[in-house]
């Protein structure tokens, strides 16, 4: 037992003993012989524990005292249970914690594993006991998880298996017979069992393995406080690996030795204190083991920590980025210390010569390394330079731990002064004029917390997450990956991955401006305004400073203001409209400039979600960046005009068919019945597809349902058949049931009263569709519906996503009117939930509104489509009286997310 103080004069002060414990052994021992039914008192003393626990938490005690008192608290009870179920214990056998609870690390839900260890035939003579005693932690509510072995089973089970080892090198004696356990430690011992380079390696192994679950990064909007790189692992993996080289007990030896500074000590248990009480706030607000910082918990995790919204920053986003920040403090760590053991244990015999690189640095073992502990200090630049380094020499694996250690002591020199320094100036510009290797280059020296003292609009943004589904990582690793795409697209391996984009990067003159320009592209979030335009102003300053012209200047501060535009033209406005294309092609101004902007476009789109790049995103940029060089090519003076398109994409088509039976005349027949929009919304490739089959398709086939993946679109549904009410809701209710995600919607209706709808699709999750078992799926379901003239509605069943239930995006209309196309433009935002369309599908019908088409955007959790809607004269609509009557039943209705269908549509 340990020392405790008395309990009464507990206030609003931490009890602490020998063992940082926040509980009194005395007041507990006391609460579990109160009651003369023992498992009443054990689960009562269990459940005042939890609640104290929760107060001190409250009371902001420290997280270490946090886990070593839950810890603490446990082995009281499982002391007391072991000595009432075999109060005479015999030798032979020992009770022993192992894994996180054998370190004295527990939170309010984490695993507690125990190793009963016995030796001969003891376990036969007491078997019935120790099945009473683990039934009783049952009864008592406390989850064990246990595990009964000899000293020479767990020497067997531990030899090839890196967990058990783990597990087992981690065991902590709590009863029984204690030579026994000694026998136990002696028989682990790295001489016997895991030498430590054997186990040092497979720790490297095992960390990187884990590392690459979460493609080795600790940033994505829903961590795993625990697995994530820079999460407690990280840590963990240290601590294991200096037990079993140094037989450290604790990390506070390794400063002892001389591997840790008292600074960076402070900064991995800084880092610890908090992951841990993270953990056990999740653990608290769950009620369970959980490990993950999920969107349901994040808000009331910031709220936890004391965090409030500001005008600027929500408080989930402040303490979010406090969580981003401390991990990537902890990956630096964990990258140095490993480093360090590695020198120690697999090379410490080497006395490999350096090979100088220049008078400041040189390279041993395949590591840049500094020529002196003072460089950093008698030449600040070198802090740039290093990197560039790096970046010129490929075969460098990396920064030694050495001059990690002087980098993360020195990186505070990067001040206003460096940033004027011309040196350093030249060395960063020369980084993105050189190209290769850039990516690397960057993200090193934001590792090593140097970029955003370089850079402090970078620095602003570390960590800085937007509290959405949309953006799936801090705007500092998004901008980096900004980066990262835009060098693949100049990378002659990578040519395959985006052919397109390759070929533009081609003629790209200067692809310096065009790193800069995903470099600073959002660097502007987190501070109030438009982002856009702060970022271009932060822009402009550094290209003036780093010596570049004006007009380079201009051109990267223009890309940076203007990089959301050509992505919202493509995606939210009718781009088969001459009109739309040749207003952009205005803004754009020259063709210099719309390669620039295409391909930063497609990068930023690639680097935001993963979900959010198909083959339909990249045909919409494309068709638009070919549009636009047309009309740059004939002259803005002389735009396109809409029939030049339509007798252009007629003649193609035919080509296409020759061979097919149908010659022209048969095909002006048909099309003679379809409007300039029919021809302007298609392909010539989609018309081709078309028409035979409309050609053949009687009365009595319809409705005729085409599905085929077209190059460069995706899964495509084409319908032809007579017009009829719901129309749109029945369509987007069926591929709504069938866990489809709509990117697009094409309607006509011909002046005989046919319909000739189009949709685009992907999987719900934005995967590909399987054709060999989908496509007829969707194809028999739409028939199935459409061929009943009775059905007027579709049920959804499907739930929203969890995810979805975090957020509450209020609905949003903006209404404008097309002069020229005669319609009006319904824009909405809302919340994304299954079978959207087909609500807002039934609420045009019901108020005898007519679709024309529909560019359908899902942003992360909000719905941000746009509806070219007109009266049933086919006029746009112009009665305020009727617009804000469709408003309001929109946002009523689309706000009413938990209601069902049929009462929502019924208002």
């Amino acid at each position: 037992m340990t020392k405790a103080t008395d309990e009464s004069a507990m206030g609003a002060e931490f009890e602490v003993a020998e063992e940082q414990s926040l509980f009194s052994a005395r007041k507990i021992q006391a609460m579990l012989q109160s009651d003369s039914q023992p498992i009443k008192a054990f689960r009562d003393t269990l459940a005042w524990g939890q609640e104290r626990l929760y107060n001190f938490f409250h009371d902001g005690a420290p997280a270490e005292s946090l886990v070593r008192a839950r810890a603490f608290l446990v082995d009281e009870v499982l002391r007391t249970a072991w000595q009432r179920t075999l109060p005479n214990a015999p030798a032979g056998i020992s009770l022993v914690a192992v894994g996180g609870y054998g370190r004295s690390e527990l939170l309010p839900h984490s695993d507690i594993d125990i190793l009963l260890l016995f030796d001969g035939d003891v376990l036969d003579a007491n078997r019935q006991a120790l099945e009473q005693f683990l039934a009783f932690m049952w009864d008592i509510g406390l989850e064990v998880g246990s595990s009964v072995r000899s000293i020479t089973d767990c020497v067997e089970y531990s030899r090839d298996d890196l967990t058990v080892i783990t597990n087992l090198m981690e065991a902590r004696y709590l009863d029984g017979d204690t030579k026994l356990y000694a026998s136990l430690e002696a028989a682990l011992a790295p001489e016997k069992v895991w030498p430590v380079e054997r186990f040092f390696r497979a720790k490297l192994e095992e960390q990187s393995a884990r590392h690459r679950k979460f493609d080795d990064t600790g940033y994505k909007l829903e961590p795993n406080v625990k697995e994530s790189p820079g999460g407690l692992r990280d840590i963990q993996t240290i601590a294991w690996v200096a037990k079993r080289h140094f037989g450290a007990q604790t990390l506070s030896e390794l400063r002892e030795r001389g591997f840790l500074s008292k600074q960076e000590c402070d900064e991995l248990f800084g880092g610890q204190d908090f992951l841990w009480r993270v953990r056990f706030a999740l653990h608290m607000l769950t009620g369970r083991k959980e490990d993950r910082l999920l969107f349901d918990h994040q808000i009331k995790a910031a709220g936890l920590f004391g965090y409030v919204d500001q005008d600027h920053n929500l408080a989930v986003e402040q303490f979010m980025q406090l969580y981003y920040r401390t991990i990537k403090s902890l990956s630096c760590l964990n990258d140095m210390l490993l480093q360090l053991f590695d020198e120690a244990i697999l090379r410490g015999d080497e006395n490999a010569d350096a090979q100088p690189l220049n008078r400041r640095f040189q390279v041993r073992r395949g590591f840049l390394e500094a020529t002196s502990d003072e460089v950093f200090r008698r030449h600040p630049f070198a802090l740039i330079e290093i990197f560039a380094a790096l970046q010129k020499h490929p075969e460098i694996q990396g920064i030694s731990a050495s001059t990690l250690r002087l980098l993360r002591r020195d990186r505070r020199l990067v001040d206003e002064g460096l940033r004027e320094n011309g040196r350093a100036r030249d060395l960063f510009l020369q980084m993105f004029r050189e190209g290769r290797g850039l990516t690397r280059a960057l993200r090193s020296m934001n590792r090593y917390g140097v970029l955003g003292r370089y850079l402090p609009s970078f620095g602003l943004v570390i960590g800085h997450m937007q509290y959405d589904l949309f953006h799936t990582l801090t705007v500092d690793e998004h901008s980096l990956y900004v980066v990262r795409n835009l060098r693949r697209m100049a990378m002659e391996r990578f040519r395959t991955e985006l052919p397109f984009c390759y070929e533009v990067m081609e003629r790209i003159p200067k692809k310096e401006l065009l790193y800069l320009s995903g470099l600073f592209h959002d660097l502007g979030k987190g501070r109030g305004g438009d982002h856009s335009e702060i970022g271009a102003e932060d822009a402009t300053n550094f290209c003036l400073d780093h010596g570049l012209s004006h007009a380079d200047a201009e051109l990267v501060a223009w890309l940076v203001r203007n990089h959301l535009t050509m992505s919202l033209t493509a995606q939210r406005m009718d781009i088969s409209d001459p009109q739309v294309v040749a207003d952009f092609a205005a803004k754009v101004g020259d063709r210099s400039r719309l390669d620039y902007l295409f391909l930063v476009t497609c990068a930023d789109i690639r680097a935001t979600n993963p979900a959010l790049w198909n083959s339909w995103r990249e045909s919409l940029l494309n068709g638009l960046y070919r549009a636009t060089t047309r009309a740059f090519e004939r002259g803005l003076h002389n735009p396109v005009k809409a029939s030049e398109v339509v007798a252009e994409r007629k003649q193609r088509a035919l080509k296409l068919l020759a061979g097919s039976g149908i010659d022209e005349s048969a095909a002006n027949s048909v099309w003679a019945r379809f409007d300039e929009d029919y021809f302007l919304r298609h392909s010539d490739e989609e018309l081709a597809w078309h028409l035979p089959a409309i050609v053949e398709a009687g009365d009595g086939t319809l409705p005729l349902v085409l599905v085929r993946d077209l190059e460069d679109r995706g899964t495509t549904v084409f319908l032809y058949t007579r017009d009829r009410d719901h129309l749109f809701a029945l369509c987007t209710g069926v591929l709504a049931q069938l866990g489809l995600s709509i990117l697009d919607a094409r309607l006509n209706t011909t002046a005989d009263g046919f319909a000739l709808d189009t949709y685009v699709m992907v999987e719900g999750d934005g995967s590909p569709i399987n054709d060999s078992v989908r496509h007829p799926e969707i194809a028999d379901a739409l028939r199935r519906v459409l061929s009943d003239p009775n059905v007027s509605s579709i049920t959804i069943t499907r739930r929203a996503a969890r995810k979805l239930k975090s957020f509450n995006t209020p609905t949003h209309i903006y209404i404008s009117q097309d002069d020229v196309r005669e319609r009006t433009i319904l824009e909405l935002v809302a919340p994304d939930q299954p079978g959207l369309l087909s609500i807002v599908g039934r609420i045009f019908q019901k108020r005898g509104i007519l679709l024309d088409a529909a560019k359908i955007g899902t942003i992360g959790e909000r719905a941000e489509d746009v509806f070219f809607i007109t009266d049933r004269e086919h006029h746009r609509i112009t009665d305020e009286d009727t617009l804000e009557d469709l408003r309001e039943v929109l946002t009523r209705t689309l706000n009413r997310r938990d209601a069902p269908d049929d009462a929502r549509i019924a208002a």
